[in-house]
């Protein structure tokens, strides 16, 4: 396993699999290639086998300076199950702490219950939302019409010692 931050020459090879791993459905116009031209220092691919296995874009946020987000993850069919989802959230996490960072928020639809039990298990906590589907709180049309969203959040202790903090990624 290889893990490195994402090049904007990376996009080309993961849009053209985008799909292909989320079982068809059209989840590439979620994924403009913008993040991978402004997001490097906190995004992450996974190379397996000399192919992508696995992927997170995220960055911090400009507008609320102790948050980080996290916008995409993808992990192909044949690497699921491996870890792979949990290793690049933990590089998230360590250059979010080293951004000084203490909150990480992210979203999924509430139709994608492994992506909502792999956050549950990974400490997120479900905010409240105003619907409810199977138990789980959502925001109806958060996206947009139809595009409906159950937000999740994790918190992280204040850094007291940024320099001890300091890891290669």
């Amino acid at each position: 396993m290889n893990v490195r931050n994402v090049q904007p020459s990376d996009y080309p090879a993961i849009i053209s699999v985008l799909d292909e791993w989320w079982g068809g459905r059209k989840m590439s116009d979620m994924l403009p290639r913008l993040f991978f031209e402004h997001f490097c220092e906190t995004s992450f691919i996974i190379e397996e086998d000399g192919r992508f296995a696995a992927f997170l874009i995220g960055f911090f946020s400009q507008s609320r300076p102790e948050e980080a987000y996290i916008h995409f993850v993808g992990v192909h069919l044949q690497y699921r199950k491996r870890g792979f989802g949990r290793e690049l959230y933990e590089r998230f996490f360590a250059a979010m702490r080293q951004g000084q960072r203490r909150l990480v928020r992210c979203v999924t639809a509430p139709i994608n219950t492994g992506s909502i039990a792999f956050h549950t298990r990974m400490g997120f906590r479900i905010e409240p939302g105003k619907a409810e589907l199977n138990g789980v709180a959502y925001d109806p049309d958060h996206d947009g019409p139809g595009e409906h969203r159950v937000r999740s959040v994790r918190q992280f202790r204040p850094v007291c010692c940024p320099a001890l903090l300091k890891v290669k990624i």
